[in-house]
């Protein structure tokens, strides 16, 4: 074999072989190039305080640029929810979790949203967030119709005695039918006063209207007047008149400094002694221990709650020895498509704030 013939292959060997060194160099730079980027670049880190349902957690399934850790062992104790919480960057809490001072300093300082699966926020510090500037973001508007099924469902089961009658089937207590077994009282006729006539009293309202008849009244008291009140017929009026002049008097305003056991003896007192008192709001709304001094006296004719304090409550609790009262575990938004519309809201705006863009549905601190 010539030597010109050998020189030649090997430059041709040679330069077969440049390229593929170029690629191997090539592949090697964007390989460190990844490693290098996901070894610095953090991904925001959020806590959920307790299981949503499917379709609420395939949203932020979908959010493969966050990192979620989502508490699924029932309600979250205090002592590891403060452990949790350090380094996130959003947490998304439900009403039994207390968002304040202390919880805020564990969490640290990156974090940038507070979201509540509710529509009441009091039992987040409202005034350190503002502090901190750390938006709230809550769920307005979805609940209306399932908490105002539910308060009439209240009103009825207090008025018709409801809670004695399943005891009576289950206890082996029901006794042959006399004229005078297991009376209770209807909604004929009478005037619903409705303490808060937003969103969930209105729906409530209009629920009750057919109930009241046409000779039923409906009368109302907040702090303002509302212009759809004309529409459902309802009178504004102050409360001492509501309380006077009410059969049935429903509690479906927001807990406030304000209205902070506005429901004490002195109000019991003033109602009249056939009263249905129903709450589906928020348990603070009612001094309870007056609420059970009133029930020993008989000052009231029957009482449904869907919110207590605390909540749960001891099933020793004095309150539940009454029978004519009627209370539920705070499911008044209870529904597969209201909780679902929720979840949905609750991530959303979780989502939004650790991305860093306004949330589609904050609350006014």
């Amino acid at each position: 074999m010539s030597f010109s013939f050998l020189l030649i292959s090997k430059l041709l060997s040679r330069c077969k072989k440049i390229p593929l060194q170029a690629d191997r160099h090539q592949i090697y730079f964007r390989h460190y190039m990844a490693t290098s980027t996901s070894n610095t670049v953090r991904r925001p880190k959020v806590l959920v305080t307790q299981a949503l349902l499917p379709d609420s957690e395939k949203l932020l399934e979908n959010a493969e640029e966050v990192e979620v850790e989502i508490w699924k062992d029932g309600l979250i104790p205090r002592e590891e929810l403060l452990k949790k919480v350090k380094g996130v960057d959003g947490i998304l809490c439900t009403l039994s979790n207390k968002i304040d001072k202390e919880l805020l300093d564990a969490t640290g300082p990156q974090i940038k949203v507070v979201s509540t699966v509710s529509v009441g926020y009091d039992h987040v510090d409202v005034k350190e967030l503002r502090k901190r500037n750390i938006p709230l973001g809550y769920t307005p508007g979805v609940l209306t119709d399932a908490t105002a099924d539910l308060t009439v469902i209240l009103v009825l089961g207090a008025a018709r005695r409801i809670r004695e009658g399943i005891l009576s089937v289950l206890n082996g207590t029901w006794g042959i039918w006399t004229p005078t077994y297991m009376i209770g009282s209807q909604l004929s006729n009478k005037t619903v006063g409705i303490v808060g006539l937003g969103r969930i009293g209105k729906a409530t309202a209009i629920r009750l209207k057919p109930f009241i008849g046409a000779n039923g009244k409906i009368i109302y008291s907040g702090n303002s007047d509302k212009p759809y009140a004309g529409e459902i017929g309802a009178t504004k009026v102050d409360f001492d008149t509501l309380l006077r002049e009410s059969d049935v008097i429903c509690v479906t305003c927001a807990l406030t400094s304000q209205t902070k056991e506005m429901f004490d003896y002195d109000a019991f007192k003033k109602m009249k002694k056939s009263v249905v008192f129903v709450n589906s709001a928020r348990g603070g709304l009612v001094k309870q221990d007056d609420l059970v001094r009133a029930l020993s006296e008989s000052l009231l004719g029957s009482v449904g709650l869907d919110v207590t304090t605390p909540e749960p409550l001891d099933p020793q609790d004095p309150l539940l020895k009454y029978d004519n009262v009627f209370v539920l575990p705070h499911i008044g938004s209870a529904t597969y498509e209201t909780r679902t519309l929720m979840g949905n809201i609750a991530v959303e705006n979780l989502l939004a704030g650790v991305r860093g863009k306004p949330l589609p549905h904050a609350a006014q601190l």
